[in-house]
């Protein structure tokens, strides 16, 4: 039975079904024909008003094929969009394709030099570059923005990994370095299926190159995909392979301890106090090593998240008081400083409008919130907007004053696909 079938089984118009929903009607046809997928809170809310489990809700989901229709990845003659992973992976592109895009802010005889090493497939170029797209996702307003760069560095790896140039191993690892940004890229855009193909492509990349760092840190970013549709329990398995790997790294990284703080968030989402702060625990450790234990780029846990990620597991656990006052005070970290970094301050602020939410607190609710959605609105991260979006589930009660339901019909705008 498709999706519009048990639709009209139940008695829903679309429209209907889209007011129960909070969307528009529209995007109910767009799920209906195909188009679109919902979100996954948009996942969970249309599961429950269908009545159907998650997984029912993905066999009606699929679009029915036609006879001698195309492979997925190819049911479409739209244009690829940005961290489109099926095209990346593909795509014939050209044999060698410019990355000056990327060099524009580096000083003409640097971004030269570097073009011309990439050119010649010299490794320590490549890992240089890598370093560089990093930064500049990294300060980039619109995620998206940095991935036809990306897709163009690993076209030109391709290119000198088949003309069997430079040291393969360290080739490999560049490539690996690469998936994991591609990813970080359609992760932020709400394309989960991209992120976690390119996760996958990162690790199995980085095993073939021995780089069990770069392999662990590839299944930690697999890992929030899992945690970002609430499925804490596979999340935390797959943590659990990067923790072995990690032990098998380079002990004066900070990547066993990365892997800690995000074993924090799956046992906090699946309600464990104990193992939480033990995890937390682990994960301060990383104020030990030295500034060399991390690179900028796939490896960047350094602990100066360590106050909002411990406040974002105690919300989760309802430990409201020790998480509103380690949220604040990494509110007034200078990283996390009003236009420094969208995602960043945008995920304690709508933690902190969580808090204010369980505590039926309108004000901090509608204060918070409202602040997430001009950050979103500034950046057009994805990650924010899902977030917010997940935010809604939380009001209960609140719904009924005008401050929150036009708070939610904001949200809404946001989220709709």
């Amino acid at each position: 039975m498709e999706l519009a079938e048990r639709r009209r089984a139940l008695g829903y118009s679309q429209e209907e079904l889209a007011q129960l929903l909070g969307v528009d009607r529209t995007t109910v046809g767009r799920w209906e024909g195909g188009k679109v997928a919902p979100q996954p809170p948009q996942r969970r809310a249309l599961a429950a008003a269908l009545e159907v489990s998650l997984q029912e809700l993905d066999i009606l989901l699929k679009p029915p094929r036609a006879p001698g229709q195309e492979a997925a990845g190819h049911q479409s003659s739209d244009a690829p969009s940005a961290g489109d992973t099926d095209e990346m992976i593909r795509r014939e592109f050209l044999r060698i394709l410019t990355v000056s895009g990327a060099l524009t802010v580096l000083p003409v005889e640097e971004a030269e030099a570097l073009t011309e090493g990439v050119r010649r497939g010299v490794p320590a170029d490549f890992a240089r570059m890598n370093r560089h797209l990093w930064q500049v996702y990294q300060l980039a307003r619109s995620k998206g923005s940095v991935y036809p760069v990306v897709r163009d560095q690993l076209t030109t790896l391709n290119e000198v990994l088949a003309s069997n140039r430079g040291s393969a191993r360290a080739l490999l690892s560049a490539a690996a370095d690469l998936f994991q940004l591609a990813g970080e890229v359609a992760f932020d855009g709400n394309r989960y299926s991209d992120a976690a193909a390119s996760y996958s492509l990162a690790a199995s990349v980085s095993k073939d190159a021995e780089a069990y760092d770069l392999w662990a840190c590839a299944l930690v970013r697999h890992a929030y995909v899992d945690m970002s549709e609430q499925r804490y329990r596979q999340a935390a398995q797959m943590l659990g392979a990067a923790e072995r790997l990690a032990d098998r790294g380079d002990s004066n990284l900070s990547t066993r301890h990365w892997v800690a703080s995000v074993q924090a968030e799956a046992c906090a989402g699946l309600g464990d106090l104990d193992a939480c702060e033990r995890a937390m625990d682990r994960a301060e450790a990383v104020r030990d090593l030295t500034a060399d234990s991390v690179n900028g780029g796939w490896l960047r846990f350094d602990g100066t998240r360590l106050a909002e990620e411990r406040g974002s597991r105690y919300v989760r656990l309802g430990r409201l008081d020790l998480a509103e006052n380690a949220l604040r005070d990494a509110l007034e970290q200078t990283a996390l400083a009003s236009g420094q970094s969208y995602r960043r301050r945008g995920a304690v602020l709508i933690d902190l409008a969580a808090i204010g939410a369980k505590r039926r607190d309108v004000e901090q609710v509608v204060a918070y919130s409202s602040e997430a959605i001009e950050l979103v609105r500034s950046s057009g991260s994805g990650y924010v907007a899902r977030r917010l979006q997940a935010l809604c589930d939380e009001f209960g009660p609140l719904n009924r004053d005008h401050r929150v339901a036009e708070l939610r019909a904001e949200i809404a705008v946001l989220s709709t696909p």
